[in-house]
């Protein structure tokens, strides 16, 4: 039995399980404990040490970068989890990464909305798009993988 034939014979609990678990993870991380001030904190110190000649405009800007791409990773990995949830031999290929896609954008817009009620952070359109451009990058990687591997042209 094959790796993609092992994760369809899971129940549904082994499926989503690591989507709902990862979700929370991004909710913490959206949490007043990991706001700007709290991260720089920590990464500040980090990254003068790893960029000593840095002004500290330089560094302040490398933290804010370095926070804009952790949107772009944290929903890159949603966006993988939730097609290995949805992967079933009935879906096409077209429709996990669809709905892959969508549910994450609904949790992006979600996780910000709720971020409006954090009185440390607040709700940004700019990070629904990053949170959107991982995703569909980490879907569209996997739908290329399945096409290439299957020999496909078509995702339908």
């Amino acid at each position: 039995m094959g790796m993609t034939d092992m994760r369809r014979a899971g129940g549904p609990l082994s499926r989503w399980l690591p989507v709902v678990v990862w979700a929370g993870v991004i909710s913490a991380l959206s949490s007043d404990a990991f706001s700007g001030d709290q991260t720089g904190g920590l990464l500040l110190p980090l990254l003068g040490s790893l960029l000593p000649g840095a002004s500290p405009a330089t560094l302040t800007a490398v933290h804010a970068a370095v926070r804009k791409l952790a949107h772009v990773a944290e929903y890159a990995v949603l966006a993988l989890l939730l097609v290995r949830a949805l992967e079933q031999p009935w879906r096409s290929l077209a429709r996990i990464a669809a709905t892959s896609l969508l549910l994450c954008i609904g949790y992006a817009v979600l996780d910000e909305f709720r971020q409006t009620f954090v009185p440390t952070r607040v709700g940004s359109p700019l990070d629904v798009a990053l949170d959107t451009a991982g995703a569909a990058m980490a879907v569209a990687g996997w739908l290329a993988l399945q096409m290439v591997s299957a020999g496909r042209r078509s995702p339908a």
